[in-house]
């Protein structure tokens, strides 16, 4: 695999060793803007699948096949989590632990009314990608599955500044430092940009080519 399909990673990306990208599944792809299109349709087809019946999104069962059914036929590492350390996440050991205590925290929450229900979706959303389970598109995958625990709660999907990100480098920039200052316990400006919205068209969240 030609390194052209990396040129573009930065501090916003989670590195993939050499081992993990050879497991490309497409021979066809070479350059980055191919495999972000591969990824946007296998993504497109997972939100399908989602769609056709009532999930149960808080289970660690249904997370993992989730993500192999968002990059399954672009990655074979998809739903695997990974083994390696990455320059975010917790240590590779902890995914496990470390999401069953989120779904029981989250369950938590829901049952308890502890936030609102915007803010409970955001909330996993954030940790979600805190903990980045997979190799890589952990933060399309949090984004996805907090537009569905949002939606399972009453509320509308959320806009994350209602553009895809494959282009949009500073609601990219936006999104990560809204990361970052929910890392410090101030969940209020990703709530913010959650909700947020450059224009009037809602797109969903699984366009930012950032995880």
């Amino acid at each position: 695999m030609t390194d052209k399909l990396f040129n573009d990673d930065d501090d916003a990306n989670t590195p993939l060793t050499a081992e993990e990208r050879e497991q490309l599944i497409p021979s066809y792809i070479t350059m980055r803007h191919e495999l972000n299109e591969a990824e946007q349709i296998n993504i497109r087809q997972a939100l399908r699948w989602v769609m056709s019946r009532k999930r149960d999104i808080l289970d660690q069962d249904f997370m993992n096949q989730l993500h192999k059914r968002m990059f399954g036929d672009v990655w074979r590492w998809a739903g695997q989590y990974r083994t390696t350390p990455r320059n975010i996440g917790v240590d590779a050991y902890r995914i496990p632990m470390d999401l069953r205590q989120l779904i029981d925290d989250t369950r938590y929450w829901v049952e308890h009314g502890t936030y609102p229900p915007d803010e409970i979706a955001v909330r996993f959303s954030h940790r979600l990608v805190a903990i980045h389970p997979f190799p890589n598109g952990n933060g399309r995958f949090s984004r996805m599955v907090g537009d569905m625990l949002a939606v399972q709660l009453g509320c509308t999907p959320f806009t994350w500044g209602s553009v895809g990100l494959v282009n949009a480098s500073e609601t990219r920039a936006a999104y990560v430092a809204a990361l970052k200052v929910a890392d410090s316990h101030d969940i209020g400006p990703l709530l913010l940009f959650a909700r947020s919205s450059l224009d009037s068209q809602h797109v969903t969240p699984h366009g930012p080519s950032d995880q």
